[in-house]
């Protein structure tokens, strides 16, 4: 029998995908992945060539449905991926009191601190979590290079430059939203379950928690190296400057102009930052007001402020790191010995940046290991080397349970021509829909949720932690 091959792709606003089934015999076989990718493959064989066929074309019929096409494989490309072309040279100050230097073994752009653990995620698609002595405690595998980590309550997310945003709160990353493919991402960030997207040519996305697009904007500028995302709207920084817009609607509500491109930025409660190629970083209110603006001597790469913007710190591409206090002095300058700082977050009394070298540090940044460091005495840092690298761990396989006395049951069904999660367990609203991975959704499947949430703005619940297949157990 001759081998039958079909190759469907699904191209929308914000998902790209194919799937393809080969019947060879009794064995059929599917791969599917975003167009571009290898994707992920398995195989099954049959007790006879009819039933191979049969199942094969079920498959199919269900891609169709579900908006799939007939397509011819290479015609869409993979999607482009732009990251940020960074230099950096050795920086003239004093050294900076490093306490701890972890080598993750690429550039890394992602970070993220809590009181409990230290995040960094590279350009390898690497993401290791340690705890606050530098100990590895785990680790993901990414298809592609991490651009950002960030936090939304208490979810944490990673976002690829395979144009995927995972969710690392669980033992798996789990894909939460798909950005379209000719889409070249520059930075994202989340408030509530609500997606922002920044991209090369200073457009702005925003993606709601059914991975569905919301609206999009264009800036007066090019090149939106800066989003970030609070309950009021969107703050996006271009080549022009910084760019404020309504959540509902994507109205400007405000604009001001920057010397140079933003490279990167920062928010606190009442203020957002912007660091820029100008050597100076940018304080607004969140009203638009031009506040403190801060000197650097180089190009600055990142920036993260302390107690709502008490202190201010900076990283350039010289690799030299500075603070200021609120009104815009500087008050030290010192260098990294690790690169330059790509991000950075400040937690404590400590510093902690991710470089061009692929380091995540820990900087004391106490007065007492300042003014010591000024003086040209710092500790001897220690080393930690990342550990040998896991097997990429993204997958749709789930565990199986049929023990459903904790946790919430989730269902998944058909509306149209999407696939929809609501709560069936007690106590929920059965009209809200659930934010929910989708590449694990099946119609007429029910799944156990460690925990179902009700979003801060309300109308949708959000799923949190581990999931798991329920299945009906079977009587002895």
């Amino acid at each position: 029998m001759a081998e039958e091959k079909t190759y469907l792709e699904l191209s929308e606003e914000v998902s790209h995908k194919f799937y393809e089934v080969i019947v060879n015999d009794t064995q059929v076989s599917i791969r599917y992945g975003r167009i571009g990718d290898k994707g992920q493959s398995q195989t099954k064989t049959y007790p006879t060539p009819e039933k191979a066929k049969a199942d094969a074309q079920k498959k199919i019929n269900e891609k169709l449905r579900k908006g799939y096409e007939h397509a011819v494989m290479g015609v869409r490309q993979k999607r482009p991926v732009t990251r940020r072309q960074t230099t950096s040279s050795v920086s003239t100050a004093k050294q900076a009191p490093v306490i701890w230097q972890f080598a993750s073994g690429a550039a890394a752009f992602g970070i993220f601190i809590d009181k409990e653990r230290c995040w960094v995620g590279n350009q390898n698609g690497q993401i290791f979590a340690l705890n606050h002595n530098g100990k590895v405690i785990n680790q993901f595998k990414l298809p592609d290079g991490v651009k950002c980590i960030v936090a939304d309550e208490d979810w944490l997310y990673a976002g690829c430059d395979d144009g995927k945003v995972y969710d690392l709160t669980g033992k798996v990353p789990r894909v939460s939203y798909e950005i379209a493919e000719n889409v070249d991402i520059f930075w994202l960030d989340i408030q509530d379950g609500i997606l922002g997207v920044s991209d090369a040519g200073g457009t702005v996305a925003v993606i709601n928690h059914e991975d569905e697009s919301q609206w999009l904007k264009k800036s007066s500028g090019d090149s939106g190296w800066m989003v970030r995302c609070d309950e009021i709207g969107i703050y996006h920084g271009h080549s022009q400057g910084v760019t404020m817009y309504d959540w509902e609607d994507g109205r400007k509500i405000w604009q001001q102009h920057t010397d140079g491109s933003v490279l990167f930025g920062w928010q606190e409660e009442a203020i957002v930052y912007a660091g820029t190629s100008s050597r100076k970083v940018y304080a607004f209110s969140k009203k638009g007001e031009l506040g403190s603006i801060y000197q650097c001597d180089a190009a600055v790469y990142s920036c993260a402020a302390a107690e709502d913007g008490k202190f201010l710190f900076a990283g350039d591409n010289s690799s030299s790191i500075y603070c200021f206090n609120e009104s815009g002095e500087r008050l030290w300058k010192l260098g990294t010995g690790c690169g330059s700082a790509l991000s950075m977050q400040f937690l404590g009394e400590c510093l902690y940046i991710v470089t061009t070298d692929g380091s995540l540090a820990c900087i004391n940044a106490s007065d007492t290991a300042i003014k010591a460091a000024e003086a040209g005495n710092v500790p001897t840092a220690i080393t930690i080397n990342a550990p040998p690298v896991v097997p990429t761990s993204v997958s749709t396989a789930l565990p199986t349970t049929s023990d459903a006395s904790s946790g919430a049951i989730v269902e998944c069904f058909r509306e149209g021509s999407q696939l929809r999660m609501r709560v069936v367990s007690d106590g929920y609203n059965s009209q809200w829909k659930v934010q929910f991975p989708k590449d694990i959704r099946e119609e007429g499947v029910r799944y156990l949720v460690e925990e179902v949430r009700e979003s801060s703005r309300g109308g949708f619940y959000r799923a949190y932690g581990e999931i798991k297949k329920l299945v009906v157990a079977v009587e002895s």
